[in-house]
């Protein structure tokens, strides 16, 4: 007898077709060992059965018709550059690719909204836009490789964030496709709009957990004028440069882009790009104004900068603000190139940016590990990278990073601002929602997907009950076979 893993690629060749004859079920082993895994680096440790570039809503109706089913788990996936695994597959799992589905369908200039397929890429987007005078405001760093689709699976951030606003403040509407097949339109293409539950809202960082989207209604913001200040300061230490970002929040000020470099981050940088970068200071803080009061409020960051210490200079020429920029940009690349790295993503409030890091230090020293670190500072946004050798985590490293979550939420902050819970974060969920509020989120998602087969495993646990929400062991993500 024929497995329901067996029976469904059979019924998904029948109905759309073998890769090998042009359609859109690619099962080859190169294809199906690449979705194990995402840039979070995490393997699912087994193979999915195949996987579906869907060219149009209805190749995503079908898929998930024959996999409802037969109770076949379906991964939806766009680029595969998240953070947190959410968007790998195991065993007898559907991998659902929206790559194929990247069209602008509609482009209002007059309303500053577009809607555009999932697979589209974000800096793709913005490059359409530019000739119409519009721009898509959300720039997560991965903007030249991750999709829409993604970043509103995850609710993703960036470094313009803290001015602009994340994901969820530039989605008007979507379509998705529910577990059964059947479609359904959420939000609206008006500014305004609050018939009902905001249903919008609850899919965007729902991590794929609750529908695939087809399509995505967008708030565009128009270009902004002026020139662009870009000020690079060094500090003495990361406490008193996190200390000036949230004075410069305090004032009342709201830069562009406000991001932080610790002292390991600077010396991985410096290293990468072939430059010293310690010898002014032993952290970075780079701030960027725009629009048509840069220079005055980019005038006004400096004085504070220089009030509290730091050494810095401010620019208005592009080409040496985007050098100044390339440096922030480096910073994972720099990492990367060093060995296996696990990027973390926690927020406090911005006030607490300078506790914050202090803690991370001195977890770091009592586990005698290097935490490079960098923020988004103008919403609190932190980054802690562990460096390690091998494929697997080591334990002594999830401990680090448990005590690191267990300060951000000590500061009132939370486990992730931007990449999601997925696989890598699952255990800790109840540690800051509460298990009756992860009750509650699962209940949920069971009105949404009553079988489970959305996105198995990533952001609550694969065997979640209601009598026993919270994991008994919280030190370490499990290490069994997450299909």
């Amino acid at each position: 007898m024929t497995s329901p893993a067996e029976r469904a690629l059979d019924r998904l060749r029948g109905a759309l077709g073998d890769v090998v004859d042009g359609g859109a079920v690619d099962s080859t082993p190169a294809t199906v060992e690449a979705m194990r895994t995402d840039k979070s680096g995490h393997d699912s440790g087994s193979t999915p059965v195949a996987v579906v570039t869907a060219r149009s809503i209805a190749d995503v109706q079908e898929t998930l018709r024959i996999a409802s089913d037969l109770r076949i788990g379906v991964v939806t996936r766009g680029a595969g550059t998240g953070l947190a695994g959410g968007a790998i597959a195991g065993r007898d799992e559907i991998v659902l690719s929206t790559l194929a589905l990247d069209d602008i369908t509609d482009l209002s200039v007059a309303d500053e909204t577009v809607v555009v397929g999932p697979g589209i890429i974000n800096a793709e987007l913005n490059r359409r836009l530019e000739p119409h005078g519009l721009w898509y405001a959300p720039d997560p760093a991965s903007k030249a490789i991750s999709t829409i689709g993604g970043n509103i699976a995850t609710n993703a951030g960036g470094l313009l964030c803290a001015k602009y606003g994340v994901t969820r403040e530039a989605v008007l509407g979507l379509t998705i496709v529910r577990a059964d097949g059947t479609v359904m339109t959420l939000g609206h293409r008006t500014v305004k709009g609050v018939t009902g539950l905001d249903l919008t809202a609850l899919v965007i960082g729902s991590e794929g957990t609750l529908g695939v989207i087809v399509d995505a209604t967008l708030k565009l913001r128009p270009l902004p004028t002026g020139v662009v200040a870009t000020i690079g300061a060094y500090f003495a230490d990361i406490v008193s440069a996190a200390g000036a970002a949230a004075a410069i929040t305090a004032a009342g000020l709201r830069p562009a882009a406000m991001e932080l470099l610790d002292s390991l981050a600077l010396e991985h940088i410096g290293v990468h790009l072939d430059l010293e970068l310690g010898d002014r200071g032993r952290a970075f803080l780079l701030v960027q104004t725009d629009g048509d009061a840069s220079v005055s409020e980019a005038e006004r960051v400096l004085a504070i900068i220089r009030s509290l210490g730091g050494d810095a200079d401010l620019t208005t020429d592009p080409e040496e603000g985007e050098r100044l920029l390339a440096i922030r940009r480096a910073f994972h690349p720099a990492l990367e190139a060093r060995g296996t790295v696990l990027i973390e993503d926690v927020a406090v409030p911005r006030s607490a940016l300078p506790q914050m890091f202090a803690a991370i230090a001195t977890i770091g020293e009592r586990f005698a590990l290097d935490i490079p670190t960098v923020a988004h500072a103008g919403d609190g946004n932190l980054h802690p990278n562990f460096l390690f050798a091998g494929d697997e985590v080591p334990p002594r490293v999830w401990e680090a990073a448990h005590e690191v979550f267990r300060a951000a939420l000590d500061l009132g902050g939370t486990l992730t601002g931007e990449h999601g819970v997925g696989v890598l974060k699952r255990r800790w969920l109840a540690d800051e929602l509460g298990d009756d509020q992860v009750r509650l989120q699962h209940d949920i998602k069971r009105v949404f997907d009553p079988l489970g087969i959305l996105n198995p495993g990533k952001l609550f646990p694969a065997d979640i009950r209601h009598a026993d929400i919270r994991p008994a062991d919280s030190g370490h993500p499990e290490t069994e076979d997450h299909s």
